[in-house]
């Protein structure tokens, strides 16, 4: 079971007004901007900005390498089974020739066969 809450109207202001006070105490106890220890905190996170600007280019940079190199590599690869294909068909172009070249031998010795044997 819930307690009664025996917190009056005046605890209750005075709390937020210390509250407030000491939300003003922090904001005044702040050190201004023209102070060293402001200005060397202000360098030192541009500098870390600098350098991870500096990574970031890097990594964009290895990644575009990365990228052309993948890219020579595949037109190599493309060129070279290109080049497979044009031999492979090359190939079988000399192969249907010369399959062709038997057939007419073939066939003009059979047909040389028989003018003799006709003629005798």
């Amino acid at each position: 079971m819930s307690q009664f809450n025996e917190n009056s109207m005046t605890d209750r202001l005075k709390a937020a007004t210390e509250a407030r006070q000491a939300a003003l105490a922090r904001f005044r106890d702040r050190p201004a901007a023209d102070d060293p220890a402001v200005l060397a905190r202000k360098a030192e996170r541009e500098q870390i900005v600098r350098e991870r600007e500096i990574r970031v280019a890097a990594r964009e940079e290895a990644r575009a390498a990365a990228d052309a190199q993948r890219i020579a590599e595949a037109d190599a690869e493309r060129e070279r089974l290109a080049a497979e294909a044009i031999r492979a068909a090359e190939e079988k172009i000399e192969q249907a020739a010369a399959a062709r070249i038997e057939q007419k031998t073939l066939r003009d010795a059979r047909y040389a066969a028989r003018k003799a044997k006709a003629r005798k």
